[in-house]
């Protein structure tokens, strides 16, 4: 259900809550062939095998409704017994459905494959047998409203949302202790504030916010939960920049089960390789924050396109700083950057990058590309949109201190579309010291990474499109040994009435830090056929 529930629930929203009348409106389901080869270069070892996909692209906006949504499945088809049998979902979708004037329903869904240990293999371009990598699938809905009582504005929101990760189909070896294999979670997060203009009442803007959030995964019995406070003040210094200071409290507490060990001190694990809880065990306090935190900065929003907020100060008992910058030169040209710090679980940060993701966002058509695991770029008049490598450099059961920053650029230019993702994301591991086995508290994990592409149409049935990305992992457990990837690959797509032909060549190469690199091509040739 959760393999279907991606495309479907949003185009059952949007039919329902549309007008009669869609500025656009289309729907392509699609039936797919294609031949690939993908040969190991440095072990001279070729694979050749054939994929049988289907699946949909669906965009439909309106004035009240902002749907889109791209699903794909793949079914590998070896010749031999040297592929490992795989069943291939990745799909995005994302909906926005204003209800009436104050009220608007949100949702979204991912389906996609990742890394699963940061320590592991680091394939680029997923074809043939790849190690490290697990199927994930995520989704996430609720309401949003915003209203006026007098002069106080009142806004608030709920989102549910539930991620379920499988286990990697191949295992990478690893040097270092075994960690736990995420299974699912289910987080709720519900919002609300009162906001005071600057100029109405008093010369500054207040602005009193609280939320709740609740995070529940089943590995473990891991629990997280967050009460939040604050008040916030607005000073404006000119017509374009203010100053603004908050205080707040928060609580949040995070724990989990001790997980069941044998005689020789080694995880007790299922048939899918997850840490047992142990019966007789006790839950362990992971992280336990309760007090207040403050921070100051600026706002600064010289026109309509532009707007550009920093804040820094004490939050988690330590230095904290964090910002954002949007720019939307014009239709065709937006800009988004941000730097983030929070307390998160695997589930909560990624739901959070998949409600960042815009409703209008380029899906691509490189069959060997990255399947929405990294950077997804806005359409033409939309946002930037959002990189979700902080999220899925990799699956992690514990919970960690997430700080990074990334930037997002996207242009559309007549027939030519590009855009651009970087970023850094740090994640400091937070866990109890008591227990058995080994902790990995204090412990931290880093990650860079760049993605660009291009499509051109070369003309009304001919088009080309390239990709390029580079990652580098590094992890503070075990031997701090650092994984990189790097790749490219274009495609070539001629359509035919209801019919495309395409061709795809990709080649990458990943390895470790002092260690031989692994150099692999991909080449695929396949047809398309629309209804």
């Amino acid at each position: 259900m959760m393999r279907t529930s991606i495309v479907a629930a949003a185009c059952v929203v949007a039919m329902a809550a549309a007008p009669a009348a869609a500025r656009e409106k289309q729907i392509t389901p699609y039936i797919e062939i294609a031949q690939i080869l993908t040969a190991d270069l440095t072990n001279d070892d070729v694979l050749t095998y054939t994929t049988i996909a289907a699946g949909v692209d669906a965009t439909f906006q309106t004035r009240r409704v902002q749907v889109q949504a791209s699903y794909r499945y793949e079914r590998r088809i070896g010749y031999d017994e040297r592929l490992a049998d795989a069943d291939i979902h990745s799909g995005l979708a994302r909906v926005a459905v204003r209800v009436a004037e104050p009220l608007t329903i949100e949702g979204g869904g991912l389906a996609t494959r990742s890394r699963s240990d940061i320590r592991g293999a680091a394939p680029g371009v997923l074809q043939g047998n790849v190690a490290n990598i697990s199927q994930l699938y995520a989704v996430y809905a609720g309401p949003t409203f915003g209203s006026h009582i007098g002069e106080v504005g009142v806004s608030g929101g709920y989102r549910f949302g539930y991620t379920k990760v499988q286990v990697p189909s191949i295992v990478s070896p690893i040097d270092g202790q075994r960690l736990d294999l995420f299974d699912d979670s289910r987080s709720h997060l519900a919002q609300g504030s009162l906001n005071l203009k600057s100029g109405t009442v008093l010369p500054v803007g207040v602005t009193l916010s609280g939320a709740w959030t609740r995070d529940d995964a089943s590995q473990l019995d891991q629990t997280y939960e967050g009460r939040y406070g604050r008040l916030d003040v607005l000073y404006p210094v000119s017509r374009t920049l203010a100053l603004t200071a908050g205080a707040g409290y928060e609580n949040i507490q995070i724990s989990h089960r001790d997980a069941l060990f044998d005689a020789s001190g080694q995880p007790v694990v299922d048939a899918r390789g997850r840490f047992q809880i142990d019966p007789n065990g006790q839950r362990r306090i992971d992280y336990d924050f309760d007090g207040i935190y403050y921070d100051a900065g600026v706002v600064w929003r010289p026109n309509q396109r532009t707007q550009l907020e920093v804040h820094a100060g004490e939050r988690y008992g330590s230095f904290s700083a964090v910002g954002s910058l949007t720019y939307q030169a014009s239709k065709s040209i937006a800009v988004r950057v941000a730097g983030y710090d929070g307390i998160q679980t695997f589930g909560r940060q990624l739901q959070t990058g998949l409600s960042e993701i815009p409703t209008s966002f380029n899906p691509g058509s490189n069959t060997l590309a990255q399947g929405f695991n990294g950077c997804v770029f806005g359409a033409q008049g939309g946002a930037a949109g959002n990189c979700l490598n902080s999220a899925l450099q990799s699956v992690s059961t514990s919970a960690y201190r997430a700080r990074g920053i990334e930037a997002v650029l996207s242009v559309t230019r007549g027939r030519t579309n590009y855009g651009v993702g970087t970023g850094y994301a740090n994640r400091r591991y937070l866990a109890s010291d008591g227990g058995p086995g080994i902790t990995i508290d204090g412990f931290e994990d880093e990650s860079f990474y760049i993605q660009g592409y291009i499509n051109h149409q070369l003309d009304t049935r001919t088009a080309i499109d390239a990709n390029v990305f580079a990652n580098y992992y590094k992890s503070g457990i075990g031997t701090q040994i650092g994984v990189y990837n790097v790749g490219a690959t274009a495609s070539l797509t001629r359509r035919y009435g209801r019919f495309n032909a395409f061709g795809s060549l990709g080649i990458y190469n990943f390895g470790q830090d002092q260690a031989p690199s692994i150099t692999s091509i991909q080449a695929l040739l396949g047809g398309r056929y629309s209804f």
